[in-house]
């Protein structure tokens, strides 16, 4: 298993920047899959940003593309979310979350994760 705790949300004015971070314990973190999800009020929790165990490989959500970037530091079991540009569309709790997996996947279903952390608010003010 994996315990994963997330900081860094706040309140931003539109156009500004946050960074959100997600400390993972417990098993070794490279062994998962990690990702971004977002669930705003009144809404479906949605995926964001994924990147792969070494972090090879990420995906965005074309929502935030260009706009955020995803990134991972296996050493210090970290996985990080430098969000840029916001916009007031951005605002939700935001989910760090993990898949147990062997492979070099991103995992863009929100379904398929197996872990989630407690969430962060994020709240963009226009």
């Amino acid at each position: 298993q994996v315990q994963l705790v997330e900081s860094g949300g706040g309140l931003v004015q539109a156009g500004g920047s946050l960074r959100l971070s997600c400390a993972a314990s417990g098993r070794t973190f490279s062994s998962y899959a990690m990702g971004w999800l977002r669930q705003a009020p009144g809404k479906e929790r949605e995926f964001v940003s994924g990147i792969s165990r070494f972090g090879g490989s990420t995906s965005y959500a074309d929502s935030v593309k260009g706009r955020f970037t995803i990134s991972r530091d296996n050493a210090k079991n970290t996985v990080s979310l430098q969000m840029n540009s916001l916009k007031p569309d951005d605002t939700a709790v935001y989910y760090c979350a993990a898949h147990s997996t062997y492979s070099g996947v991103v995992i863009t279903a929100p379904h398929v994760y197996d872990y989630w952390g407690q969430g962060t608010q994020v709240t963009v003010s226009s």
